[in-house]
């Protein structure tokens, strides 16, 4: 049983407000064992299961794997009309499988502790709703203990760069700097973006473990004061992104808005075909951007790329409370990010940004508005981080070596700032 101390956010406030998203949007993968208990609770339509309630993944010589039915509706079979688990409901909560009873949380390795995150896709967790989670500990503590492995404490921080990597006393002082230009409000957003990619890169291209540990938080405190007095302000003037930038965004943002369900693009031999279809439109990026889940129609994606109005009121205090939780969750490198290192993570959180915005702008083009709200922005980031870090798409080398030219090639700069206007 783990016993390591919690490290919780103390920003994020986060209630269940039984508003069923969770079990409309997620497929739930569940444990043989998992199987065999639902099975042997003979679920009945007396009950309001019209259906059997575990589904199959995988067929003969392969190790079967399961996973929580869904009705056509999409909701979970044991979804009931008040939005609550039928399961939670008859047998309590220790019975639900344990994917259900971690949601919203995110647990990762952080040295001799555990670094405790939230996923965003949850619309309580969007709104701050709730009670603070720093005052939860007691029933996070019982939810680590039943995933945290107990070799969490021997695990290796995650590499800063392919070439170099810290050990956890050291990697923990790359996050306060990089998280303080971040969340540093009385500075504007997008100048943020610039100053703490400003500061990555500046990482990227030194050695830090050669470094002493004097030696290491004298550089850190230098980079941070040289990007400080470098972007005082926005760069002017700022060039729009470039043709393979926009290429490289537009993939991103399909496979960010893809919707991985019962009802997805991808059910089936037409939904594959339709999603190759989808993907041949965003790479050309011209006509309609197809229609990827409900609330995002068909728009032309000229429309897209024209200003809306700019970023609405409480974008900022929303993206600023997302990076503090991710950055100091650890929920954005290493194991909690495909295994990317330090440095392609972070590249990877501030691409939520302009894709966030782009897809606020097609659910606000798809209500023939001409402006995005503070709800668009919302829909959108719970859109985006259902995926993130969960998409196998965004794990692949081809994502990575994406990520990298958009940094890079300054590229990713300058989509934050294209779609911010």
């Amino acid at each position: 049983m783990n016993t390591l101390p919690l490290d919780l956010p103390v920003i994020q406030n986060w209630s269940c407000h039984n508003c069923g998203g969770c079990c409309t949007q997620h497929l739930i993968e569940i444990t043989e064992e998992e199987r065999q208990r639902i099975e042997q609770q003979k679920w009945t339509a007396d009950d309001g299961v019209t259906q059997p309630p575990v589904v199959s993944l995988t067929r003969w010589p392969r190790k079967p794997r399961w996973r929580l039915a869904h009705r056509d509706d999409g909701g979970c079979v044991f979804l009931n009309e008040q939005g609550l688990c039928r399961i939670h409901a008859k047998f309590g909560e220790a019975a639900k499988p344990l994917a259900c009873r971690v949601y919203p949380y995110a647990l990762h390795p952080h040295g001799k502790s555990v670094a405790v995150s939230l996923r965003f896709s949850c619309p309580s967790v969007i709104r701050n709703a709730g009670k603070p989670v720093s005052e939860q500990r007691s029933d996070i503590k019982t939810i680590a203990e039943l995933i945290v492995p107990d070799h969490a404490n021997r695990m290796a921080a995650p590499a800063v760069t392919n070439q170099d990597r810290l050990d956890w006393p050291e990697f923990e002082r790359l996050i306060e700097p990089l998280t303080g230009l971040l969340t540093d409000t009385h500075i504007p957003l997008l100048v943020r973006i610039f100053r703490s990619l400003g500061w990555v890169s500046l990482l990227q291209q030194s050695r830090v473990s050669q470094l002493t540990k004097p030696q290491l938080k004298e550089y850190l405190g230098l980079i941070t004061r040289a990007v400080k007095i470098q972007f005082e302000e926005l760069p002017s003037p700022i060039d729009p992104p470039g043709k393979v930038g926009r290429l490289y965004f537009r993939l991103f943002a399909a496979q960010y808005a893809r919707k991985d369900t019962v009802q997805s693009l991808s059910a089936g031999w037409r939904g594959r075909w339709k999603l190759l279809r989808a993907i041949l439109a965003f790479s050309k990026g011209r006509g309609n951007v197809p229609a990827l889940q409900s609330g995002l129609n068909p728009v032309p994606f000229a429309e897209l790329e024209s200003s809306l109005g700019g970023i609405p009121e409480g974008t900022s205090e929303l993206f600023t409370r997302y990076w503090q939780v991710k950055m100091e969750g650890i929920h954005f490198c290493g194991p909690a990010y495909y295994g990317f290192s330090f440095v392609d993570g972070f590249h990877s959180l501030m691409l939520v940004l302009p894709v966030t915005l782009w897809v606020a702008r097609w659910r606000a083009k798809s209500q023939e508005r001409t402006a995005i709200t503070l709800e668009d922005v919302q829909s959108a980031l719970a859109i985006v981080d259902h995926n993130h870090g969960f998409s196998e798409a965004l794990g692949q080398r081809d994502a990575l070596r994406r990520i990298r030219y958009l940094a890079e090639s300054g590229e990713l700069a300058r989509l934050c700032v294209w779609y911010a206007q």
